[in-house]
């Protein structure tokens, strides 16, 4: 049998399926993958040299754990299809979704009350090995089984397990679209840069590198968020004249409310909305 299969041949089953192979953590040979898209698997098998297929019963039948990488909006269509069709119950394999916002609760009525099922909200940064994955497991689902999907997303970045499933709305407000914000953030600055003079190009360059910077002395320093910010802002400078100017325009508040959206919007794809 495979190790791993994948239901779904997206952007992060490539991100993964490439990370696991790349690490030595499988083969190709003991990868497999599903995908309504004929060229989703014909690029899966041509760059990774993975076994892909139409059928998700295939994936089903070859695999001993299997990743559930399809879109919340098409999540009980698949589990309709899969469970009744899965070798020995659904306690013989093990499942790992990374559907947004689907509870452990919606994933186990839709395959058994018995099934070993593991939830995830990774995030895009995976795809470049820089992902960070926050994970809970079923009730059914043991150590073992947590520990094994530990392995697998570690294998593209940094992954944690937490206790309380509620926190993964949370996680997936921060961590699953917060590059999105880093983006939006780099444009404002690229773009203000930009209004000031700096070539296009080259803002856009200054914006990311100091990006990066700031956040390789944060990690490195180990130091709190606030206090490096004291650190830059010296008294009567330049830095302390744009903070006051985004404490003015409510930032911190912004950000807060736009977290919010994302999390309750993870709530809604959850209860299937």
């Amino acid at each position: 049998m495979k190790k791993l299969g994948f239901i779904g041949a997206g952007n992060m089953a490539e991100a993964l399926a490439h990370g696991l192979i790349v690490h030595k953590v499988f083969k190709p040979a003991n990868l497999i993958a599903s995908d309504v898209a004929a060229e989703r698997r014909r690029r899966l098998a041509r760059a990774l040299k993975i076994t892909t297929t139409a059928d998700n019963l295939e994936v089903i039948r070859e695999a001993r754990a299997i990743v559930l990488a399809v879109k919340p909006q098409t999540i009980d269509d698949v589990l309709a299809e899969i469970a009744p069709a899965i070798p020995g119950g659904a306690a013989a394999r093990l499942f790992i979704s990374i559907a947004a916002g689907v509870t452990l609760e919606r994933l186990c009525r839709g395959l058994s009350p018995r099934a070993r099922v593991i939830r995830v909200m990774p995030n895009a940064a995976a795809m470049v090995g820089q992902g960070m994955a926050a994970l809970v497991r079923s009730a059914k689902a043991s150590k073992a089984d947590e520990a094994f999907a530990l392995r697998i997303f570690k294998a593209v970045g940094d992954a944690v397990a937490v206790r309380d499933e509620n926190v993964l709305d949370a996680v997936t407000a921060l961590s699953g679209s917060g590059p999105a914000y880093v983006y939006l953030f780099v444009k404002a600055l690229a773009d203000a840069g930009a209004s000031e003079g700096i070539p296009r190009e080259l803002a856009i360059r200054m914006a990311l590198k100091t990006v990066r910077g700031a956040e390789q002395v944060m990690r490195e320093s180990g130091r709190d968020p606030a206090d490096l910010i004291r650190v830059v802002a010296s008294p009567g400078g330049t830095t302390e004249a744009a903070l006051r100017r985004f404490a003015e325009a409510g930032f911190s508040d912004i950000v807060a409310r736009a977290v919010h959206a994302a999390a309750d919007r993870s709530r809604e794809l959850g209860r299937g909305n």
